[in-house]
């Protein structure tokens, strides 16, 4: 009788046992993914952020010419019409190329 009765208890004290793992499991997922999701939304803010960053900032005192850029449109982007005569290296307004480092000085600075 002795056995019986302890049988009986030990079946009831795994049903609930099981439902707690299984719980806490399934707790366990959902908050790792919630992490994970979490991560993913704040490294893609942080991205758009830095891209806007770049598009928008100013230019350096010292610039270096990128493909395809001319005097005029670095003047337009960097604010400074005078590069000319800041840079007297530059011979020619037409001799403008890819890696020329010229000096830039921002009216809006």
């Amino acid at each position: 009788m002795v056995s019986s009765s302890s049988s009986t208890k030990t079946n009831s004290m795994k049903k609930p046992w099981g439902l707690v793992e299984a719980v806490s499991w399934y707790c366990t997922v959902a908050l790792l993914a919630l992490i994970f999701m979490g991560s993913i939304w704040a490294n893609y803010e942080a991205a758009d952020v830095k891209g806007r960053q770049l598009l928008n900032r100013p230019c350096d005192e010292i610039y270096v010419v990128g493909e395809g850029e001319t005097l005029h449109t670095i003047s337009d982007k960097c604010g400074d019409p005078f590069i000319v005569e800041r840079n007297p290296h530059i011979n020619d307004p037409d001799d403008v190329f890819p890696g020329l480092v010229i000096r830039i000085v921002s009216c809006s600075n």
